[in-house]
């Protein structure tokens, strides 16, 4: 059967159909849900639909399909670079560095994953808005602004080309550059060396401070947690900071949201299983024993001994098919030795089975009173062995502390969910969160690391009831809130590392989803008054809205100050931000460390159920695979040396003498159409803000305005233009400095400052960057009073100073300032400023004026008969020009 845009359209069309019927038909089940919008309730579908079609054809089918080229919008620049072999080779060292020669062994050499086919060079592509890029040239700025996507499409599929309709969207709103590597498309087991050489070139042609990391999919987001550690480890510079979304984590599938259904999600409960090929799946120990014995009889030309009897060898046949065996006497077989083997269940120690990956012996489990030993590879990634090592599963790393300041976003609806908030949990709090027991017998040098690194600060959002990498529908209403975070988180990363502020678009005026148009049909709530929604409880995390806390604000808001290293926010589809709830609420942050990275019965009888189905369908198709390879081992294989091993499931492990060259990409329609529907908002946006640039922004003037009376246009609504700035400036205000003091997400801004101006001696946030022109509210409260060093403008309670000699800006409280307060004139006393900021609404307590000799020349509330006279007899005069020194620049 083809895999093409055709044949994609037909099997995806009736899903199509069918969901906006029921949209429509039976919206109760919807309501005040995400897939109460028509966008992404037939998005949902859609993709839903499309992996199930794609795991009817092989890996090497889907591979083709998703890597096909795209065409990217007129308005979207994208260059495309060969990442330099020097960096190459210094990144593979590092990783080899990193692995040791344990790890090294694990993976079965230090070799076979730096080759690469003949000609095949790495490609990498910059994205950028054309219009920054233009102006970027006529500035002669090389770009501080850098975001190293790192692709995952479930480490087997998906390319650049299929989400640069996402990265654009990234790039226009933070004025960034995305530097874009996908994954390769070969079926490897291995760690993130392509992503870690694409980092070498953002960093060495940017600077550390100017780049920082964005996640996509759950395997990227697992290769860039395992690629910050593996630079913390190496003592390489780290990224500004990361955003992960909807991160794998946990590969051994140990967190109970795994267990539980998938009808918010599209990933399938049962994990990725495709169509037998050369590629998928590999070949399991029994599987190359057998292929051994056939490629060996064909060399010598006489058969082998096999099984004794024909019962013995169909019972291998039929297990061979499935990938799993069954004993249903499991009272036969001796408990193993793993008595620190926590699977969840009762009496673990004293049943059979290795639920434990580790290397030396293949995964077993009891379920249901059955014995069930596990053959087949279950991830493509890695194989069963290997799931468990701390750069696949980072879970299980012993410590994620020492890491940059991280964004976690996490679908509330998704089956990866607890995995998500567990790791966000321990990388902002490594000793509370440490590895099992059976971790540290494995690698028992790691019981120095818990301890080693500080906490890393990181916001998690788990967003309600949306799916895994809700970002992919970008179309969406709850999607394009998400955008806002990450682009506030990324300019706030930026701005903290490099000390300025970073400007990035505020287009609420300009938005679809900010204007109240939308692709949507539930348009009952408004950005800021939401409906109210019931709560729903999905395996223990509060779903919807209605939660008794009040709101804190809404995605795209500046972030508030860490607590414990933390900012836990709860995000409703309507870009409202609440509190999370409460640890003690959360399943995931209450397993016990020996239950994590241990198989569990749920997921595994799940995958049975599915590879039992799939093997069946597919036996044919297997025995053919299998045959192929007889023959391909008969005429041998290019090695790579005595100690180098590849897996099964690895291109370089089956590499024949006459290798074929990678195929060119094709073109597809149907991938243009996908992208296109992801591109339609920002195409609409940037229409938009050419219009409004072109236009000034016009109001109707009226009193209630706020326009005095004498001003207002003779003609009613007549309407007046004003210049607008369509960006907003984002800066670091310590968020990271309050863990010591009693303030939270949900403390006011206007309590924090006042907290500041209690504090005579707090801490400086050190912002003496000149070019930091961020405002920031002054609060002034020291009376004016006679001339002594106590009348000086005082910031927070310290004294303003002034009296800088070099061109920087005057500071007090850690705070610079754009302006200069003079006080270089005759006595040095008050002035015009002074005057004006230490003043109440324009009021002048006059109490505090006695012995100034300005309550002679000021005239207060109103007209008084007693009031002096000049020497004319008219009013007072204004005080000499002297006394009104107005601040100015320097």
């Amino acid at each position: 059967m083809v895999f093409n845009t055709l044949s994609v359209g037909a099997a995806v069309t009736p899903a199509v159909v069918k969901t906006c019927t029921s949209h429509y038909t039976n919206r109760k089940s919807r309501h005040q849900k995400p897939t109460a919008h028509i966008s992404y309730d037939e998005g949902l579908n859609l993709i839903r639909s499309f992996l199930t079609y794609a795991s009817s054809h092989t890996v090497e089918d889907l591979q083709a399909f998703t890597s096909q080229w795209v065409p990217n919008p007129r308005w979207v620049k994208v260059d495309e670079v060969a990442v330099p072999e020097e960096s190459i080779v210094r990144a593979a060292d590092a990783l080899s560095s990193q692995l040791g020669h344990k790890g090294i062994d694990m993976v079965g050499g230090s070799t076979w994953w730096r080759w690469r086919r003949e000609g095949n060079v790495l490609k990498a592509e910059w994205i950028e808005m054309r219009g920054d890029h233009e102006r970027r040239q006529v500035a002669g700025d090389k770009g501080k602004r850098v975001m190293l996507y790192v692709h995952g499409g479930a480490y087997f599929f998906g390319s650049v080309d299929e989400h640069r309709y996402q990265l654009q969207r990234h790039a226009r709103k933070l004025k960034a550059r995305v530097f874009a590597r996908g994954i390769s498309v070969l079926v490897k087991r291995t760690r993130p060396i392509n992503n870690h050489r694409s980092r070498r070139l953002c960093w060495r042609g940017n600077g550390v401070k100017a780049c920082f990391i964005l996640t996509y999919t759950p395997m990227s987001s697992d290769l860039g947690r395992s690629l910050l550690v593996i630079l913390r480890d190496q003592g390489l510079p780290l990224p500004a900071g990361a955003i992960l979304i909807s991160p794998w984590v946990d590969l051994t599938h140990s967190f109970p949201s795994v267990a539980g259904d998938n009808n918010f999600d599209y990933i399938p409960s049962h994990g990725f299983l495709q169509k037998p090929s050369a590629a998928w799946p590999p070949p399991n120990a029994e599987d190359m024993e057998e292929i051994a014995i056939h490629a060996v009889e064909q060399v010598v030309d006489q058969s082998l001994p096999r099984k004794s009897s024909q019962q013995a060898r169909k019972k291998a046949e039929r297990e061979a098919v499935q990938g799993f065996s069954t004993n249903h006497n499991p009272e036969s077989l001796h408990a193993k030795a793993n008595d620190d083997n926590s699977a969840g269940l009762e009496g673990a120690g004293v049943r059979p089975g290795n639920t434990i990956p580790g290397p030396g012996h293949d995964l077993s489990i009891m379920i249901d009173d059955n014995f069930i030993e596990i053959k087949d590879q279950i991830q493509m990634y890695a194989t069963n062995q290997l799931i468990s090592h701390p750069l696949v599963s980072p879970a299980l790393q012993p410590s994620l502390g020492g890491l940059p300041p991280l964004l976690i976003l996490t679908g509330g609806g998704e089956v990866l969910r607890d995995e998500q908030i567990y790791v966000a949990h321990k990388a902002a709090s490594p000793s509370k969160y440490p590895p099992g027991d059976f971790y540290f017998d494995e690698y028992p040098e790691a019981r120095d690391v818990v301890a080693k690194w500080k906490p890393t600060d990181v916001q998690l959002q788990v967003w309600d009831d949306l799916c895994h990498v809700a970002p992919t529908l970008s179309f969406t209403r709850p999607a394009k809130f998400m955008f806002r975070s990450i682009a506030q988180f990324g300019a706030w990363a930026l701005a903290r590392a490099q000390k300025t502020e970073i400007e990035i678009q505020d287009d609420d005026d300009i938005s679809v989803i900010s204007s109240g148009s939308d692709t949507g049909t539930d348009t009952s709530s408004g950005l800021g008054k939401p409906k109210k929604e019931m709560t729903t409880t999905q395996n223990g995390v509060a779903q919807g809205g209605g939660l008794p806390a009040e709101k804190v604000g809404k995605a795209g808001d500046p972030l508030p100050p860490f607590r414990n290293h933390m900012i836990r926010q709860k995000v409703d589809r309507h870009g409202i931000i609440y509190p999370l709830g409460p640890t003690s609420s959360l399943p995931a942050l209450q397993m016990r460390a020996n239950d994590i990275g241990v198989i569990k019965p749920g997921p595994v009888r799940k995958w049975m159920a599915a590879k039992k189905e799939w093997d069946t369908k597919y036996a044919r198709e297997k025995q053919k695979v299998q045959k192929q390879r007889v023959k391909e081992m008969a005429k041998g294989y290019q090695g790579f040396g005595n100690d180098e091993v590849p897996p099964p499931s690895a291109l370089a492990g089956r590499r024949g003498v006459n290798m074929p060259k990678e195929k060119k990409k094709g073109h597809s329609w149907g991938m243009s159409l996908w992208s296109r529907w992801g591109s339609s908002h920002d195409e609409k946006t940037v229409e938009r803000e050419e219009k409004a640039d072109k236009e000034p922004e016009t109001f109707t003037a009226t009193i209630s305005d706020g326009i005095p009376a004498g001003r207002v246009p003779s003609t009613p609504g007549t309407k007046q233009s004003r210049s607008r700035s369509r960006h907003r400036a984002v800066t670091d205000a310590g968020q990271t400095n309050h863990d010591k003091e009693d303030i939270n997400e949900n403390t006011s801004a206007t309590e924090i400052l006042r907290r500041r101006g209690e504090q005579t001696n707090g801490e400086n946030l050190q912002l003496s960057d000149r070019n930091h022109l961020s405002p920031t509210f002054v609060s002034l409260r020291s009376p004016v009073s006679s001339p002594t060093s106590e009348s000086r403008p005082r910031i927070h309670g310290e004294e303003l100073d002034t009296s800088s000699k070099n061109d920087g800006r005057p500071t007090g409280g850690g705070m610079a300032y754009p302006f200069k307060l003079g006080h270089k004139l005759g006595d040095e006393g008050v002035n015009a400023s002074t005057v004006t900021l230490t003043s109440q609404a324009g009021v002048i307590d006059m109490e505090h004026e006695e012995g100034t000799g300005l309550e002679k020349d000021i005239k207060v509330n109103g007209d008084d008969e007693n009031e002096p006279k000049g020497a004319s007899g008219g009013e007072v005069k204004r005080p000499d020009f002297q006394r009104f020194e107005t601040a100015r620049e320097f």
